[in-house]
């Protein structure tokens, strides 16, 4: 019974983590270009395109967000949620925190992205899938 409850957990914690960077990657990078992501992307010093940049990105976390749902027996796309959450608000803090105190922000994104990160690392040891 436990054990069963645990991996419900998990599975609702990889969804919703993996929600969360398939959206963000497709919504405000590839679908609608946010202002917001070509404001950052200026600020990055990469001197790359918000066009081209955003884009990327985007790819990149739809493929990190259909990795931690799919790849189920592999915590290895969790860490690297972490890094890049952990990576993305430092980020944001130093080139432009008034992010930070916007509605929906960055800082309340990544840190329940964290806490989704925890509950996935905390059920995957104790779960036989």
């Amino acid at each position: 019974m436990q054990n069963h409850k645990l991996t419900h957990v998990s599975f609702i914690s990889r969804l919703s983590l993996g929600f969360l960077f398939i959206y963000h990657g497709l919504v405000p990078k590839i679908l609608w270009l946010s202002s917001v992501e070509i404001h950052l992307a200026s600020l990055s010093g990469l001197n790359i395109s918000a066009n081209i940049i955003s884009p990327t990105a985007g790819i990149g976390e739809m493929i990190l967000g259909c990795s931690i749902i799919f790849f189920k027996k592999s915590i290895i796309p969790v860490y690297i949620a972490v890094i890049v959450l952990l990576l993305l608000l430092l980020f944001v803090s130093l080139v432009s925190p008034k992010y930070l105190t916007d509605a929906f922000n960055p800082f309340t994104t990544n840190v329940l992205g964290l806490g989704f990160c925890y509950l996935i690392w905390f059920t995957h040891d104790n779960q036989k899938i």
